[in-house]
């Protein structure tokens, strides 16, 4: 089993309720066993929504409360992000996944970067970093 942003499959699960179809990968993942998943929606947030960001730092940073996420009208969704990370980590760990496909830039899925306001800067977002730490093999999208 592999998890999935949903967004990258074509389900219009984005901030802005549009998806970011990604065709080779949807055309190499045809027979394999895959769970589609976004993590702000299993944190409860509506799409479409406000685009989010980090304050700063990253994810792990989010996770350890020394960060927050805000959305671009200043409402703090850092609950909702926690959230949606632990529930993808049950995800994971349901269904003993070992690898994900994960749409980069994103204050959630992101890995090895991610925007701070409209700044690109390194770092992995808050659900990347709880399956970096339990050993899964992230592909960034």
């Amino acid at each position: 089993m592999i998890l999935v942003s949903a967004c990258l499959l074509g389900l219009n699960c984005r901030f802005d309720g549009q998806s970011r179809t990604n065709e080779s990968l949807l055309s190499s993942l045809r027979n394999a066993d895959t769970i589609p998943f976004c993590p702000e929606q299993l944190g409860g947030l509506p799409t479409p929504r406000h685009r989010a960001w980090i304050t700063h730092g990253d994810g792990k940073d989010v996770l350890e409360r020394r960060s927050r996420v805000v959305n671009e009208v200043d409402n703090d969704v850092t609950a909702q992000f926690i959230k949606g990370a632990i529930e993808a980590e049950k995800l994971a760990t349901l269904f003993n996944i070992k690898k994900a496909y994960l749409k980069s830039k994103s204050p959630s899925c992101g890995v090895g970067k991610i925007y701070h306001n409209k700044n690109l800067v390194t770092g992995n977002g808050v659900c990347a970093t709880i399956l970096l730490q339990k050993n899964i093999e992230l592909i960034s999208i």
